[in-house]
């Protein structure tokens, strides 16, 4: 089991409300579906040193409604691939909630954390046990825990993945 996937440490990168598919990863490289490539666009238009940020600061924490727009899975691909690590968010659209979590890409809803986590902070998030902790702070807050059935399909690295797990185990 892949404990790393579903206890989750890294720094905080913010950002506000309604971010959107397109803020994510523009329209004009949607010509491609190679995950590298996208992820060298990632953020682009909104933060133009994100692809800094992230190498030092892999996790996302945003305000409402994160990834409406298109229901391209470009987006959650760009970010994971370009170093994000899970997402918190106060809420998320629903197509992109479901894309990330069908590509192994860890997103959690959580209000209180988002108001109070800043920038920079080191925090840890534990998918198993729906808690997030701010070890900088030295607070920690509570969600909802995923589902078995969910944590499978992060720690097997998305749907693809947990479907040939299955394939190979029958």
């Amino acid at each position: 089991m892949q404990e790393e996937k579903v206890r989750i440490e890294g720094k905080v990168i913010k950002y506000g409300d309604n971010i959107n598919t397109d803020e994510i990863i523009p329209a004009r490289y949607l010509n491609t579906s190679d995950s590298k490539e996208l992820a060298k666009h990632c953020m682009e238009g909104l933060d133009k040193d994100f692809l800094a940020k992230v190498k030092e600061k892999s996790i996302i924490v945003a305000g409402r409604n994160f990834g409406s727009g298109s229901s391209r899975e470009h987006a959650p691909i760009a970010l994971k691939e370009a170093g994000t690590r899970c997402i918190i968010a106060a809420s998320f659209a629903r197509i992109f909630f479901r894309n990330a979590i069908n590509i192994g890409l860890p997103v959690v809803e959580c209000r209180e954390a988002v108001k109070n986590l800043q920038e920079g902070d080191r925090i840890k998030v534990n998918i198993f046990e729906g808690k997030i902790y701010n070890l900088t702070r030295k607070k920690s807050y509570c969600t909802a825990s995923f589902p078995p059935f969910l944590q499978r399909l992060i720690r097997e690295g998305g749907l693809d993945s947990y479907v040939k797990e299955k394939m190979r185990d029958e």
